[in-house]
């Protein structure tokens, strides 16, 4: 599901770093421009400076309260869309908040179907009091639509210094204008779909739709629905016609991610989607040609999935017409530094932590690990390190955390084991590694708990239990 018209503004606020990584994934996987916030203030303060088409929020009592962020942008008397997320809430917490004019309260799952469905109608609602500007009207009658496709392009723009990534670059933009199935393999977090999305805006497809499905997420039964659309009453709860992805895309392009995780008999029939270029809606009667070119990525090795049976050998050469294999990170190290920088340029600017910067030697240090997630990877850390920062200066520590003190007390540990100390109390360890963090964060939990690598919870009853010891940290 994509979002063709000029790209719609999404305000994602509170959760954890983990929770709005995922979610922002999802958005923009919609095709929606998303900017991050962790805390209230920050929040508001964003949320009165620009103008959002939805703010999406997490609720939890403890870390970022919903109640508190509708009631601050109530009184800024700003018209809103905004939808609500929850692990879990109260009844009273839950009619508070649609009292106070959220669209929708949605427990998990928040798949990309969930997130799909929800976000699209509340994208289609009209916020209390807003009227439709001249821009937005513009931008719907496709008089923006150029500047538009400018953006996406600048959006999707592959930032690169490494002669591998530049070549790939190069043989992606020389076959971009033809029709030709791709194949793009490489290891999870090294930016397959950002070179599938180079590809599309590279050809004469650009204007068309982007839509990409993940052969993963779902079970064979609703893949196949979800590719090829499905006739009212073709199966048990199908209350009306639905066009699948491939009709969604015609056009245009579509992207199959992890295409290796797809069942062998749906299998069969993209193979004669991609020879007919025709699919069956399930239920149907007839066959509906299609226009669309095909990119498929998978992070496995194809070729050993064909000799285990588990791939059919006719769809890989079928899909395998145009191979690009994307390098890990830690074959790419010029590359390293240079995202690092970007990133932090970034969420710099994102969380309005201006004049922050690298110490001495964490560009180094970062070049020297394996970066075994790649550029999702390194992103993150990034992110964690711009968050936790409280000087001028991004640290190790604010970067790597509990994996640079593990780091520490492994030296330390080996240290004492030369001098004959070969045995340590590991329930000592974790209460100094618990003191440091909290000290760290000066007595933040929430913040302390990311450091750590642990959730709020965790450390709430870990400190709970070393006071009925007696100890306070």
């Amino acid at each position: 599901m994509m979002f063709e018209r000029e790209m719609e503004r999404v305000l994602l606020v509170g959760g954890s770093v983990n929770e709005r990584l995922k979610v922002q994934s999802h958005l923009e996987a919609l095709g929606l421009e998303v900017t991050t916030s962790p805390d209230i203030s920050l929040s508001v303060k964003l949320f009165e400076q620009n103008d959002y088409d939805l703010t999406v929020l997490f609720h939890q009592r403890e870390l970022f309260d919903a109640l508190e962020f509708l009631e601050a942008i109530k009184e800024l008397s700003k018209p809103s869309r905004v939808v609500v997320l929850s692990k879990e809430a109260s009844m009273e917490d839950a009619q508070r908040i649609m009292e106070l004019g959220a669209l929708d309260f949605r427990l998990p799952p928040w798949t990309g179907e969930v997130l799909g469905f929800v976000v699209k109608r509340a994208l289609a609602s009209r916020p209390p009091g807003k009227e439709k500007t001249e821009e937005k009207n513009q931008s719907e009658n496709g008089l923006n639509k150029k500047c538009s496709l400018s953006h996406n392009f600048d959006r999707y723009k592959i930032l690169t210094k490494s002669p591998l990534m530049e070549d790939i670059l190069s043989k992606a933009k020389s076959v971009a204008k033809s029709k030709a199935t791709v194949l793009i393999q490489g290891e999870s977090g090294t930016g397959k779909e950002l070179l599938a999305r180079y590809i599309h805006q590279h050809s004469d497809r650009a204007s068309g739709p982007f839509v990409a499905i993940n052969c993963a997420a779902l079970p064979e039964t609703l893949l196949e629905s979800e590719l090829f659309g499905h006739e009212k009453g073709a199966f048990s709860g199908a209350i009306m016609k639905k066009l699948g992805k491939f009709e969604l895309a015609n056009g245009g392009t579509i992207l199959l991610d992890e295409i290796t995780e797809m069942a062998l008999p749906l299998q069969a029939k993209l193979l004669r989607v991609l020879q007919e270029n025709e699919i069956d809606r399930v239920g149907g009667h007839s066959p509906i040609p299609i226009d669309v070119r095909v990119i498929a990525t998978t992070n496995r090795d194809v070729l050993a999935a064909v000799r285990a049976g588990k791939f059919r050998e006719d769809l890989y050469f079928r899909l395998n017409v145009i191979p690009l294999k994307v390098p890990p990170l830690r074959a790419r190290k010029e590359d390293i530094g240079y995202l690092a920088e970007y990133f932090r340029e970034h969420f710099v600017k994102e969380y309005g932590k201006n004049g922050l910067k690298f110490a001495k030697d964490c560009l180094k240090k970062l070049s020297e690990r394996k970066w075994n997630g790649n550029i999702r990877e390194l992103k993150n850390i990034v992110e964690r390190g711009v968050l936790l920062a409280r000087g001028k200066e991004i640290t190790l520590q604010d970067l790597l955390g509990d994996e640079l003190e593990l780091d520490e007390n492994n030296s330390a540990h080996d240290k004492g084991a030369s001098l004959g100390k070969d045995i340590f109390d590991l329930g000592e360890v974790e209460k100094e590694m618990i003191k440091r963090a909290l000290s760290k964060t000066k007595g933040n939990r929430t913040h302390a708990a990311k450091l750590l690598g642990i959730s709020v919870r965790t450390l709430r009853n870990k400190l709970a239990e070393y006071r009925t010891m007696g100890l306070v940290l």
